[in-house]
């Protein structure tokens, strides 16, 4: 296994700490291998192997515990008598209100309990019922940009990050791709498994969708416009188009639960000027560049969305609360917002004129504020400093820790 201590290491500060820690993520983003890697950890830390228990409920082995008082009484019958039980439970949400179990053990025994899972479901009002106050959330992205170049360095040679960015960019980070060297054509198979398991598994089979069609549609307007404004409405008018007649409410739920399932992210826009979140044209990004590839095909020209895309995961792996920026008529594509900290962003593949180049940095030069702005771009630039604007390469900021 190749560690991944940006989760690790998070996890580990609230070891035998009384709360449910419950890592969640889009599938094969690396959870049940991060779970393994905590477990590795305690052991080194003195741990007993008798102490630990540890189920992975997508498994046929388990196939028999599928309810909570099936889980709950196979449970109590192995704890650990003589001090506490440290339970792993991956993909937790295959079984029937597991959480209903979890509280039953977080309150009357000696446990400290990891949980995973692979639909916002592990967020939902059952849980802040029954867990009210004693969970964290650990939210688990595909690799990092960092995560990557380790990851590569472990079968091949590594280029320059510069180099490397535009492989990563096409591959994605899905850790199963990155185990050894696959072919482009390799990854998006791997990538369209991952992307079909999801689809049918999370969203199709447990809503029991019938219009299976009418999703797919949905999925494939929505990674053809990463990075574009739109509505439910827009869609439904798509679709009408094309003789597919679905109204908004119907659009919007399909989204949601392709948000619940971590395949795209809402991005909203915020007012700068009025300091308000806005309600209308959100921006949708995806879990995974590879998703995009591995269902429409690679594309040269879709690379400016897709930088995007990574700048924008990036944000919210670094902990960041990530909106569109709308000022008067323009637009800033990322005010991130952590506790005191903010950051504005333009994002640019190339800036090939001086109209272009009046255009990225001048959206920034017109927000009247004292917070860090960045120009990210892709190609060769001079100097690194705009007016108070710093000029970063992408692959650069990615490998960045100044922010």
């Amino acid at each position: 296994m190749i560690n991944r201590p940006i989760y690790v290491d998070k996890i580990m500060a609230y070891v035998n700490t009384p709360f449910v820690k419950i890592l969640t993520g889009i599938r094969r983003c690396g959870k049940s291998t991060i779970l393994k890697m905590l477990i590795d950890e305690m052991k080194e830390q003195g741990i007993r192997d008798e102490q630990i228990l540890h189920y992975s409920f997508d498994s046929l082995e388990y196939e028999d515990i599928k309810t909570a008082n099936a889980l709950f009484a196979h449970l109590k019958q192995h704890l650990f008598l003589k001090g506490k039980t440290y339970l792993f439970l991956d993909e937790i949400q295959e079984v029937k209100s597991w959480e209903k179990v979890v509280n039953s053990l977080m309150t009357g025994y000696d446990v400290d309990i990891y949980v995973t899972g692979s639909n916002s479901r592990m967020m939902s009002s059952e849980i802040s019922t029954y867990l009210t106050g004693r969970y964290i959330a650990f939210r688990i992205y595909p690799l990092s940009f960092f995560e990557y170049m380790i990851f590569r360095k472990e079968y091949t040679e590594v280029l320059d990050p510069h180099t490397e960015l535009a492989n990563y960019l096409r591959l994605g980070g899905f850790p199963a791709v990155h185990l050894q060297k696959y072919t482009p054509d390799e990854v998006y198979t791997i990538v369209k498994d991952i992307y079909n398991s999801t689809i049918f598994t999370d969203i199709v089979r447990r809503n029991q969708i019938r219009k299976v069609d009418q999703l797919e549609r949905i999925v494939k307007f929505a990674f053809d416009n990463v990075g574009r404004t739109f509505s439910a409405a827009s869609i439904s008018k798509y679709l009408k188009s094309e003789n597919r007649a679905i109204d908004n409410e119907t659009v919007y739920n399909y989204l949601s639960k392709l948000e619940n399932a971590y395949i795209l992210h809402r991005c909203s826009r915020f007012d700068v000027q009025g300091k308000e979140i806005l309600k209308t044209q959100e921006k949708f990004y995806l879990a995974d560049s590879a998703l995009r590839y591995s269902v429409l095909g690679y594309s040269a020209d879709s690379a400016a969305a897709m930088l995007e895309n990574i700048i924008y995961l990036e944000l919210l792996r670094r902990g960041y609360e990530v909106y569109v920026g709308k000022l008067d008529s323009a637009e800033i594509d990322f005010m991130a917002v952590k506790q005191e900290n903010k950051l504005y962003i333009q994002v640019a593949q190339e800036i090939g004129s001086p109209e272009t180049e009046k255009r990225e940095y001048g959206r920034l030069l017109d927000i009247r504020d004292n917070y860090p702005k960045y120009v990210l771009r892709t190609d060769a630039f001079a100097g690194g400093n705009y007016e108070g604007i710093k000029t970063m390469h992408v692959a650069d900021f990615l490998l960045s820790d100044e922010y």
